[in-house]
């Protein structure tokens, strides 16, 4: 929608909804919080099946008044967004709605109303509510350098699946089935749970080689768990001074621009952070 088009109201809404430098943005924001938790919390209770019994009905009425809350949370926001489509896209739009929709889904499909404890993950705007915002730039610098550093990684991690498929094969051979490596994929799970030093201990070998192959696995895992940190560490000094912000244009909607930037560099309009996403 252009801003010519809009209504005061809409420009009110959202001021309130996806801003919180204001104190109604604040209270909206906090209010959306203690709302999400609440509601998160019933889901749990009512997966317990001795709480169940006893508060069913109340934690049944209690869920539909947190669905049609964020239902008219989500109604608003697209009525108040100064790009619907670019919302319903975000990571928070799809989340907004998938928080919504299994408890209509419950009435066609019993028992998919517990995949709401994905609302969990709209608290994420807490980061706006506590302006934690500046701290983004190290989450933008993180992202840059795993994106730098996704082939070496795929490549160590062919390495470590070779790795336990040959070791967990050795082990299938030396071990007898009755120390519990009764297939070749049970004794590779073996091998990932020793390699990268978890130790359930639900399968062990008995033998005298499986305990040599064992420790020379475990010790390779010490080596192996370093790799990755180094590769994503060189990757990160790297882009170091490459940062950009989550800051959009007002004006062309552009993004990407850096992190001190104060207007767009395309346009010459005011930058605003994205929180519409």
């Amino acid at each position: 929608m252009s801003k010519s088009n809009r209504s005061p109201l809409q420009d009110k809404l959202h001021h309130i909804i996806f801003e919180a430098e204001t104190p109604a943005g604040k209270f909206f924001d906090v209010f959306l919080i203690i709302c999400i938790k609440l509601s998160v919390l019933v889901v749990m209770l009512d997966s317990v099946s001795s709480i169940q019994v006893k508060h069913g009905s109340l934690f049944n009425n209690l869920e539909w008044i947190f669905t049609f809350l964020f239902t008219f949370e989500y109604i608003l926001r697209l009525y108040c967004s100064t790009d619907t489509k670019r919302y319903t896209r975000s990571f928070f739009g799809i989340i907004d709605l998938l928080a919504i929709l299994p408890t209509y889904f419950s009435l066609l499909f019993p028992g998919s109303e517990y995949l709401l404890v994905i609302r969990v993950l709209r608290v994420l705007r807490v980061f706006r509510v506590l302006k934690l915002v500046k701290y983004l730039k190290e989450a933008d610098r993180l992202m840059l350098a795993l994106r730098a550093s996704r082939r070496k990684i795929f490549v160590f991690l062919y390495a470590v699946l070779s790795m336990v498929i040959i070791l967990g094969s050795l082990m299938y051979v030396i071990e007898p089935a009755e120390n519990g490596f009764t297939s070749i994929p049970r004794s590779i799970y073996w091998a990932i749970v020793t390699l990268t030093t978890v130790g359930y201990g639900d399968i062990s070998p008995a033998t005298g080689l499986g305990q040599a192959l064992a420790a020379m696995i475990m010790i390779m895992g010490y080596s192996i768990i370093a790799v990755p940190t180094g590769i994503v560490t060189v990757e990160l000094s790297r882009v170091s001074g490459q940062v950009v912000s989550n800051k959009s244009c007002v004006g062309c909607s552009s993004e990407k621009h850096d992190q001190d930037a104060t207007y767009c560099k395309y346009c010459g309009k005011e930058l605003i952070f994205s929180d519409e996403e």
